[in-house]
């Protein structure tokens, strides 16, 4: 395709020539009269390479925006169906008769035995308790005591424990006398000189008046005594006045009969 295009323009070029040359040159017309037929077309030439790209176009403007179409109008809205007829209520049904009580099954058969539960662990051993044997005297004596006031009797006591306490009791005959007006006496119980505070004193109060003359009877006076150290204990039985009085009357302690003080000594009492 490349040749034929060559080979055209050629001929152009040859007519452009011989007809533009004057009839007096002669070696012209001859040349150009007795040109041949064209001769066989050249191979095609080598491809040029190819030419840059060229540079790129400035960016185009932006067209305007267009204008907003006008809304729609709103439709016309439908009619509302009519409201269907409410259906009858059921009728309600008759209540069914009781059934008929079934028959007691016979009983089941026993079921295995359960395995046997986990030995508990063994309890604590208790403390072993403070063990005390019986610790206990008594003082008698056979005498009739005029005094009005004083020690009557004296009673030594070894007590093992300073956390026990001790029982003590009196049992014999005693009396006030007065000859007119009304006379008390009062007989008590000292530990170590001293009168039980642990809770209270051990005591025992005896009324007289002309009337009774001479009232020498029977008679006893015990207690517990707490708080008292472990150790020789003297355990007194005296007499003195009573407490809404401080006048002294005419006592006797023991009379044609064994007087006696009764001295144990116990656990502690319970809290």
């Amino acid at each position: 395709m490349f040749s034929f295009f060559v080979t055209v323009l050629v001929l152009i070029q040859v007519i452009a020539t011989c007809g533009g040359q004057s009839v007096s040159d002669e070696r012209n017309q001859q040349t150009c009269v007795s040109a041949g037929v064209p001769g066989i077309p050249g191979s095609p030439g080598v491809n040029g390479s190819p030419g840059r790209d060229g540079m790129k176009g400035e960016k185009g403007m932006n067209g305007e925006k267009g204008l907003v179409g006008d809304g729609g109008a709103q439709g016309i809205k439908g009619e509302e169906g009519r409201k269907g007829i409410k259906g009858e209520r059921g009728l309600v049904g008759d209540v069914g008769g009781k059934g008929i009580a079934g028959k007691i099954g016979s009983q089941g058969l026993q079921g295995p035995q359960g395995p046997r539960g986990i030995k508990g662990e063994t309890g604590r051993k208790g403390e072993k308790g403070e063990a005390m044997t019986l610790n206990w005297k008594q003082c008698v004596w056979d005498r009739n005591d005029n005094k009005d006031s004083g020690l009557i009797q004296n009673c030594n006591f070894r007590k093992h424990d300073s956390n026990s306490a001790l029982r003590v009791a009196y049992a014999g005959n005693l009396r006030v006398y007065c000859s007119s007006g009304e006379c008390c006496s009062r007989w008590y119980f000292t530990f170590n000189g001293n009168e039980c505070s642990g809770p209270m004193t051990i005591e025992g109060a005896v009324y007289g008046n002309p009337v009774n003359d001479d009232p020498l009877r029977p008679r006893q006076i015990e207690g517990y005594c707490e708080n008292i150290p472990a150790g020789q204990v003297t355990i007194g039985f005296n007499i003195g006045n009573c407490r809404y009085t401080s006048a002294t009357y005419d006592g006797r302690t023991g009379w044609e009969s064994v007087s006696r003080i009764m001295i144990a000594e116990v656990p502690p009492s319970q809290k």
